[in-house]
């Protein structure tokens, strides 16, 4: 009774529920969600300073982007690769050692003395970072059933946005009182702890079979160079890499961007800003959770009724945004950029998921993997570098007048998507979502 259990393979998936403990797997996920709180708390804890550093260092607002941007960079280079080695050496292990450079990269910015030490510091946070997100939701994924795909991804992916709530929240208040370099050195503290019991109360040994990596069976790991083309097989699934990766960099850009955007519209204090952004991040958490929980829902007779959905808020987010930032500073614009950063980054469960169907388990944090080098090449780097760029040559409420047209084309993305998806799963092998949903127990 307290165990998940199992039905039907699917091809190319994985099993409907893994044996494990259903307690086990959401302290699982619990701890995981913990990390990757961590993981958004040191890199956003950067944007609640920005005024600070802008002030004492004298820098553009280029710099300012290139600092928040670096990490997004590095966790697009190397999220494949060390994706790859974790689902041969270990996800659990390599999900330890991630924690801890991130956490001890966070504290060397603590005590960075120039623009140079903070981008090192920054860099080796990006290394730290990079295949934490890919290889967490894989861990997550392995020990709950397939029906739940969707609404676990949308919730464990929202961890990055209320990481970013504490984050930039805590960060804005802590570098008022203290100053900046205690904002950056309590993260870092934060991550080393959570490391530590990770560590402790989550191994390969307990997990077994569910989570790959060692725990694999012998034929996975024999045919991995057989399975790696299927990253890339179908239109459908190289859609959902695209249209997440666009709409990230709507969101990214909006979460980087928003405590500026309210100390110099608002003339809010960096603590203030920090906090109102932090609300703004928030309901981005909301949307990427209610995206999952909607697309879970509509597409249990319908597998791409996740399209529709990933669809529907891309362009509701398009909407709303443009809207809003052609408004004048006051409480209707608020609402309505409020409403768009709801939408903004619903899509992320629906296309998790939609990646997660459409590639084998085996490489199943590879294929996290290539999600996030979409979501940091095409959203997380350039979304807050190039709104920086704009804003040094048209002013930052212009510049975030130009970024939600992004959203256009992700929608597109996800409508192509949905047109090849069907005719993907036969090609494929796999059977459609509604049996995916509701596999028939084994006998």
């Amino acid at each position: 009774m307290g165990l998940h259990t199992v039905g039907t393979a699917v091809p190319g998936t994985s099993p409907a529920g893994p044996v494990v403990s259903r307690r086990y797997a959401w302290l699982v996920f619990a701890l995981s969600f913990a990390l990757l709180l961590s993981d958004y708390m040191s890199r956003q804890v950067l944007n609640a300073v920005f005024p600070l550093l802008k002030a004492e260092w004298l820098l553009s607002d280029a710099q300012l982007g290139s600092l928040s941007g670096i990490v997004a960079l590095m966790v697009g280079v190397l999220t494949f690769p060390l994706s790859l080695l974790a689902d041969r050496w270990g996800r659990v292990r390599s999900l330890v050692i991630a924690a801890m450079v991130w956490s001890l990269a966070t504290l060397g910015c603590a005590v960075s003395a120039s623009y140079d030490q903070m981008f090192l510091g920054r860099f080796m946070v990006g290394v730290g970072e990079a295949a934490y997100g890919s290889v967490g939701i894989a861990v997550v994924l392995s020990v709950f059933p397939v029906a739940l795909r969707a609404t676990l991804s949308g919730a464990f992916i929202a961890g990055g946005a209320f990481g970013s709530v504490l984050g930039v929240s805590i960060g804005g208040v802590v570098a008022q009182h203290l100053g900046w370099r205690w904002a950056f050195g309590i993260m870092g503290i934060f991550g080393i702890a959570l490391a530590a019991i990770y560590r402790i109360m989550v191994t390969e040994k307990r997990l077994g079979s569910a989570v790959g990596g060692r725990g694999g069976t012998p034929g996975e790991h024999a045919g991995l160079r057989t399975l790696l083309p299927r990253l890339f097989s179908s239109v459908s699934v190289v859609c959902a890499y695209i249209g997440s990766g666009l709409q990230m960099f709507v969101a990214m850009a909006l979460l980087a961007w928003m405590p500026s955007f309210l100390n110099r519209s608002y003339d809010m204090p960096p603590a203030k800003a920090g906090l109102i952004a932090g609300v703004f991040a928030l309901i981005t958490g909301i949307g990427m959770i209610g995206g999952g929980i909607v697309s879970d829902r509509l597409s249990r007779k319908a597998g791409a009724r996740k399209w529709t959905v990933a669809i529907v808020c891309s362009l509701g987010s398009l909407v709303l945004l443009t809207a809003g930032f052609q408004l004048p500073a006051g409480p209707p614009q608020l609402v309505l950029i409020a409403a768009g950063t709801l939408l903004s980054n619903a899509t992320a469960g629906p296309a998790a998921a939609m990646v997660a169907n459409l590639t084998p388990t085996a490489i199943a944090a590879t294929a996290m993997a290539t999600l996030t080098l979409a979501n940091s090449l095409l959203g997380l780097a350039p979304g807050p570098a190039v709104t920086g760029m704009l804003a040094d040559r048209m002013g930052l409420h212009g510049a975030l007048q130009v970024v939600p047209l992004v959203a256009l084309a992700g929608s597109v993305a996800f409508t192509i998507g949905k047109s090849s998806y069907e005719k993907d799963l036969r090609r494929l092998g796999l059977l459609p979502d509604a049996a995916l949903m509701n596999p028939e127990p084994q006998t």
